[in-house]
């Protein structure tokens, strides 16, 4: 069986973007950005989107004031093969991507039949709390920001189940983010 692992930013209260989609409030800079390109090399992994996400990932990452930012990160990033899943986009454009419009859960389901396939979400907290509720996430990364906004949306919104998990490893940066690193704890008996 593939495995599904989801990376998410969070503030300290627990949202993963703010009003407008804003995720200005992450700290990208220093340890953060050389542990971004770290993850990006030799990454197998596909990494998968929801509408909201995609579009913003792909409207920033192709460009060349990307490119001249994170360099490495960029060049990972569109390299990489991508999924969105959208029933509204009519065609994804952003280099290896591919659009399903089928069922989140069993189009899920049958891309983990595979196992050699590593999926990972970005963002995407719709489809997080989606598939959590279905149990088929095995790794939740999340980088937990020093900071706290007033409003926003919260990481597992919409989850309908309780979602118990095991701490399995923690990394702390210079800035003060710190990431942790979680599996269901179903799994980890």
């Amino acid at each position: 069986m593939g495995t599904l692992s989801t990376f998410n930013f969070l503030t300290l209260n627990g949202f993963y973007k703010g009003v407008d989609e804003d995720i200005s409030w992450h700290r990208h800079g220093g340890d953060e950005s050389s542990f971004a390109s770290e993850q990006m090399e030799g990454r197998k992994s596909i990494l998968v989107f929801g509408r909201v996400t995609y579009e913003s990932m792909s409207s920033w990452w192709p460009t060349p004031a990307a490119l001249e930012t994170m360099p490495d990160v960029a060049k990972g990033m569109n390299e990489s093969s991508k999924i969105v899943f959208s029933t509204t986009m009519e065609s994804a454009d952003w280099e290896n991507t591919t659009l399903i419009r089928g069922n989140l859960i069993e189009e899920i389901k049958k891309l983990k039949a595979d196992p050699n396939v590593q999926l990972t979400i970005l963002g995407s907290g719709s489809l997080v709390a989606q598939l959590a509720d279905a149990g088929l996430i095995d790794h939740y990364a999340i980088m937990i920001d020093p900071v706290a906004i007033g409003e926003g949306t919260a990481l597992f919104s919409g989850m309908k189940t309780k979602l118990d998990l095991k701490l399995v490893d923690t990394q702390t940066f210079n800035s003060g983010v710190i990431l942790v690193n979680y599996i269901p704890l179903e799994r980890s008996l």
